[in-house]
């Protein structure tokens, strides 16, 4: 979340989209006609900000009179989900998942102030690498419901838990892909493929920092909406809704963190056994530089005496080799009995 990565993507930024739920379906209006918009009885009002500029900077202060720290927030990059509960509005602010370059994991913020008849989301800051399709994601799904009439809320208390599921369904989804890549991993693992041990400890590692990325978020998004339920954000009526958003972070989180617990132990078992491997090669370096040794030494005092001098004397050259022979034996043989080898 704090460093760029991959190159830059160059992103068309749609228009804020202004829509008006009621008995009739989904209207869609331009960002000037919000100030008539809003109060109308029966409706429900969502205004969904694709991203900061003047403009919607002073939609939600001139227009929506937000308090002004919540729209601070909103300009910048938030590191942990938050909840607020102002006269006029709840603001939250959420995170999900998106894989970038390099094993990085961004998180994608979006914010969102939920008031009576009322919800606008703004989609938060994004790293340059990050396209914007992949901020819109939930709200356009969203979108996709309410348009095809599968999704009918009756407050933008149920519009905005609508996008929070879309938010945990993404999370699970994001979560089976990478719970895919352990099976695969372990397979390998357990299956005696021949493995290249530095890349392979790499996308392990790569793998394990994915699901701790998951685990982290759905933890601090449970928080959230525990404190929400604390102090009954959506009122007596939406109480159903926090638990169920505090269940659903939760299982993932759990998931999430079993998940991590057994690709350690995948690791661990890869770990273990590359070190065995290499600890075997060692003891059987060593008995040979054990056996080698003494014949080194004693060929290096005789030699000269025996071959380099101005003749050589084969009896005593006969009677060298015996030794350095019978010493290599007797090495082999007192190291098979330690078992070294």
């Amino acid at each position: 979340m704090s460093a760029s990565s991959g190159p830059l993507v160059r992103q068309e930024v749609p228009s804020v989209g202004v829509r008006v739920l009621g008995p009739e379906g989904v209207e869609q209006y331009g960002i000037d006609d919000v100030p008539e918009l809003l109060g109308r009885p029966g409706t429900i009002l969502w205004v969904d900000v694709p991203t900061m500029d003047e403009a919607a900077t002073r939609l939600l202060s001139e227009v929506f009179a937000f308090h002004p720290r919540a729209i601070e927030d909103c300009a910048k990059r938030n590191p942990v989900p938050k909840v607020h509960v102002y006269p006029k509005a709840v603001f939250v602010v959420l995170h999900a998942p998106e894989p970038g370059r390099g094993g990085h994991i961004h998180y994608v913020e979006l914010d969102q102030f939920i008031g009576p008849g009322v919800l606008v989301t703004v989609h938060g800051p994004l790293n340059p690498a990050v396209d914007l399709q992949a901020a819109l994601a939930e709200t356009r799904a969203v979108v996709r419901r309410l348009e095809s009439g599968r999704l009918r809320p009756t407050s933008s208390f149920e519009l905005s838990s609508a996008i929070v599921t879309a938010i945990a369904a993404r999370m699970r989804d994001y979560l089976g892909e990478r719970t895919a890549d352990v099976w695969r991993l372990e397979q390998q693992v357990t299956g005696g493929v021949d493995i290249e041990a530095e890349e392979f400890l790499d996308e392990l590692f790569r793998v394990r920092h994915s699901l701790l990325a998951v685990r982290n978020i759905s933890v601090l998004s449970r928080e959230v909406y525990g404190r929400m339920g604390t102090l009954r954000a959506f009122g007596e009526g939406g109480q159903d809704l926090l638990t169920d958003h505090v269940d659903q972070f939760g299982r993932i989180g759990i998931i999430a963190e079993g998940q991590k617990d057994y690709l350690q132990g995948v690791i661990e078992f890869f770990q273990t056994r590359t070190n065995t491997k290499m600890t075997i090669a060692a003891e059987r370096l060593a008995v040979i530089a054990a056996v080698t040794l003494p014949i080194t030494a004693l060929s290096s005092i005789m030699g000269m005496n025996v071959i380099v001098s101005e003749s050589t004397r084969p009896v005593f050259l006969v009677v060298l080799l015996v030794v350095m022979a019978t010493m290599s034996i007797m090495l082999l043989l007192w190291s098979k009995r330690q078992g070294w080898w």
